[in-house]
């Protein structure tokens, strides 16, 4: 039975509920069909998918650190006419929204795989942008990232828009001096969201070995670590932007998703949780249910930039 309560609007489509599950947590998510209630999640965001296969980085690939985890994956996977046969079927069977993470070494890579996933016979309801995986390079920006340099995000969200008409979701990098310039770059080129934030570029040391832990020396934190700088990101863009913010960052529990939600967000992806249990999202779900009536939250919506500051 549909909890109206729940639901959340963003960019044309209704989510049954704003618990969503963030890119690269949940493999391709339809394989846990057998073992999960997927049709609970709000949506399901894809591992990224690039147009050719990635091998990703060298190993060791993950560590974990204090109060969080390093990944430098390198977005191996085994590209768009893999995933578009093997995965997006499935994916469509499981009851709720799908989100495709998609993202390229070059802007025409990444523009021609969006376009070639949301030509599919069982495409997506939305695609989201990885303008700011901290472990690969783009070549046509000053910057490490896309999204780092808000002219080329515009730029590369308007090429995206102008050739899809679903919705642009648009992942940012905290990696930056100011998130919100980012994010208004993103909301001028046409994004129908943003989502923030991924990963932190951090490194591990092995001091006895004196050496760095990870084969790419440099990784990804996430987890609870990074809670409270996530969600000054999502409240000061939710200041200067018009359009709907998606949290990420160290969400484990109903209250860490209602937080985001008080600073800005619309909806939230639940990522290194996913990690430590696959069902998480169920279990946080039901926690963010039990705030809402525990303090006479009529509507999930109605928290939605309510911190009152």
């Amino acid at each position: 039975m549909k909890n109206e309560k729940l639901q959340i609007k963003i960019g044309g489509l209704v989510f049954k509920n704003p618990i969503w599950v963030a890119s690269g947590t949940f493999g391709t998510g339809e394989e846990l069909k057998d073992f999960l209630d997927l049709s609970t999640v709000g949506a399901i965001v894809t591992k990224t998918v690039t147009l050719q296969a990635r091998e990703g980085n060298p190993p060791p690939r993950v560590v974990e650190t204090p109060s969080g985890m390093l990944n430098s994956i390198g977005l191996e996977n085994k590209g768009a006419a893999y995933f578009i046969k093997e995965h997006l079927p499935g994916l469509k069977r499981t009851g709720t929204r799908v989100i495709a993470s998609v993202a390229g070494t070059s802007v025409k890579d990444l523009v021609e795989c969006a376009v070639k996933i949301m030509n599919a016979k069982d495409k997506p309801d939305a695609i989201e942008l990885n303008l700011s995986c901290p472990n690969v390079s783009y070549g046509e920006t000053k910057y490490k990232l896309l999204a780092q340099d808000p002219e080329m995000a515009e730029k590369t969200v308007k090429i995206v828009k102008k050739e899809i008409k679903e919705m642009v979701i648009v992942k940012l990098s905290p990696n930056v001096t100011d998130i919100t310039e980012i994010a208004r770059a993103a909301e001028a080129g046409g994004a129908d969201a943003v989502a923030m934030i991924n990963t932190y570029m951090g490194i591990a040391v092995d001091a006895r070995g004196k050496r760095p832990i990870l084969g790419n020396i440099i990784g990804g934190l996430s987890g609870p670590a990074i809670k409270p700088l996530a969600l000054r990101a999502v409240w000061e863009s939710h200041k200067k932007i018009n359009i709907p913010i998606i949290g990420i960052g160290g969400i484990m529990s109903g209250e860490d998703a209602a937080e985001f939600m008080l600073c800005g967000a619309s909806a939230v992806e639940i990522g290194t949780a996913n990690l430590v249990s696959p069902d998480a999202h169920k279990r946080i779900l039901g926690e963010f249910e039990e705030y809402l009536a525990e303090c006479g939250i009529e509507r999930a919506e109605d928290l939605i930039g309510a911190m009152g500051v």
